[in-house]
Formats: structure tokens, C-alpha cells, sequence
């Protein structure tokens, strides 16, 4: 098969696929899975603190946060999961970067769901998964926080 007639081939199948992943989820979703916001580990200095957690399916998540006076200065994430969980990651970092963290602690999965508009059912627990590696990430800030100030 001569170069062109490949490179026009594959062109096709990627077409076709990306026509399938926006049937499953939607066109928002797929570009948050092909373009994720926030991804990546940023320099020790740019971290507050950070959290990891496994999901009930196996996917783990970390965050990163940039912490100053209460306010979510920066954050960024990471993941070894599917699609869905790398577009409700990347649109938990979008929701709750430059806000408090009463706001972010008390961010639901059915929040982040409603923002990327909608999981199907076998990947509810991708938002569930972000919302509760947020928040173990912010308590675990709050208990760093407690030890600073008692020594």
C-alpha cells in the first residue's frame, strides 16, 4: 500500500473512531480526553500538596494542588484510566482551580458529571473517582496544615 493510500486510510479509521467515542459520550468529553486540561505533575514547588487514590475499578488518580490563603492557586492531575476518567479529572481541575476549598471540598461527582454533560452508566465512577481524590487531597492539606501550626 503506497504511503498516501495509508496515511488516507488511517486518517479514516481515527475519523471513525472519534465518530464512535462522541456516540458514547458526547463531542465535549472527546476533547477533553484528546486535548485534557491541567494534565501532568507540575515542580515540587508549584505543589502544596498531592493525593492518590484507587477507584472501586482499579483507575487511580492523583492531584496536585497549589495552595494559597485557602484559594486553589493551581491544580493539575494525573491518571492510568480510561477516557472518561482523564475528562472528569481534567474538568474537576477547571471547576475548581482559582477557588476556595470549601467550594472544591464540597464538589460532587454528579457535578462534575453535569459539566462535561453526562457519563453513560459504566463510567459514573470516573466523576466519583475525581471528586474523592479532590477532596482526600484537601484534607490531607487540612491535616498537613493542623500539624504546621501545633509545632
Amino acid at each position: 500500500m503506497p504511503a498516501d493510500n495509508l496515511d488516507k486510510w488511517v486518517e479514516e479509521i481515527q475519523k471513525e473512531i472519534i465518530e464512535e467515542e462522541i456516540k458514547r459520550y458526547n463531542k465535549y468529553i472527546v476533547e477533553l480526553i484528546q486535548n485534557p486540561k491541567n494534565w501532568g505533575k507540575p515542580n515540587s514547588s508549584e505543589i502544596s500538596v498531592w493525593h492518590a487514590y484507587e477507584g472501586s475499578c482499579g483507575d487511580t488518580m492523583q492531584f496536585f494542588l497549589k495552595i494559597e490563603n485557602g484559594i486553589i492557586k493551581k491544580v493539575n492531575f494525573i491518571t492510568d484510566g480510561c477516557g472518561a476518567t482523564v475528562a472528569a479529572g481534567s474538568q474537576t481541575t477547571m471547576m475548581v482551580e482559582g477557588k476556595s476549598l470549601q467550594y472544591a471540598e464540597n464538589l460532587q461527582p454528579n457535578d462534575i458529571e453535569e459539566a462535561i454533560g453526562g457519563l453513560p452508566d459504566d463510567h459514573k465512577h470516573c466523576a466519583e473517582l475525581a471528586a474523592t481524590t479532590l477532596r482526600r487531597a484537601i484534607e490531607k492539606y487540612k491535616y498537613q496544615d493542623q500539624e504546621k501550626d501545633s509545632q
